[in-house]
């Protein structure tokens, strides 16, 4: 992260993006995620994640904390308190379901004059957005990254630390079809952890066990399903719902079998 805000500067090279790294070593795998990219291992059918999606929502309580200890970065624009929609100037001196950094649960409080400003986090799923701008919490760079029309940096709240998981595959006998599925988030938008283990098991069988190849093509069916067929109403899946719309990279990566090639 900091080598490219050195680039920024030196070379005037703009942009961020999300990592998700596995690692091999000494009989483990450890799997290192800061973004919305996700990995799973599909063991003998069972599904075992390996990380999780790091998004307004999932890291909620961490950005209001930030916000509360440093009330400077949300400018004069944002409200570190959630709540469960916009409030409206007629509603001052109402009582409004709310939460901060210490809550799970919703409380009362009335409505004062801070409360009407855009919430730090606002929409569900997909369209949370922090500051009303991005919609993941965890990567490298955008460190020129601002609210629109605005002076306020969103870099402080954007972290380049990476969660950790670790897998012991000595723990296991692994056959050629357990494998660990890395995949960016144009995979998992429209594709859950079930149909990914469905697709992995049915193009697997396909093809002998020691063919290195049937890793590759299941990657490449991933992809395929979830870009889905051009029509005239845009990219479809079977199911005739949209198919991504975001880049969609897929790694196939094998944890047993012969084991004898490359």
């Amino acid at each position: 992260d900091d080598q490219i805000e050195r680039e920024r500067a030196s070379q005037h090279l703009p942009g961020g993006c999300c990592a998700l790294a596995a690692i091999y070593l000494m009989g483990k795998f450890y799997v290192a995620n800061a973004g919305d990219s996700r990995a799973i291992i599909i063991r003998n059918g069972e599904i075992i994640p390996m990380s999780r999606e790091f998004t307004p929502e999932t890291e909620r309580q961490r950005l209001q904390f930030l916000a509360l200890l440093r009330p400077e970065l949300l400018g004069k624009e944002f409200t570190h308190l959630e709540f469960p929609r916009r409030i409206q100037p007629k509603e001052l001196g109402k009582k409004m379901l709310y939460r901060d950094q210490n809550m799970n649960g919703w409380a009362y409080k009335k409505i004062e004059e801070d409360d009407l400003k855009f919430p730090l986090i606002f929409g569900e799923g997909k369209k949370a957005r922090m500051m009303a701008t991005i919609g993941v919490t965890r990567g490298l760079g955008d460190h020129d990254l601002k609210v629109f029309s605005s002076n306020i940096h969103i870099k402080p709240f954007l972290s380049c630390f990476p969660e950790v998981r670790v897998y012991d595959l000595t723990q296991y006998e692994h056959c050629p079809d357990d494998v660990l599925v890395l995949g960016t988030d144009g995979l998992w938008d429209v594709t859950n952890d079930t149909e990914v283990a469905g697709v992995v098991m049915e193009v697997l069988t396909s093809y002998e066990p020691n063919d290195p190849c049937r890793y590759t093509m299941v990657a490449q069916e991933l992809v395929v399903r979830s870009r889905g067929v051009l029509k005239e109403r845009g990219w479809r899946l079977a199911n005739d719902k949209l198919g991504s719309g975001d880049d969609i990279s897929v790694f196939v990566i094998p944890l047993g079998g012969p084991g004898n090639y490359t």
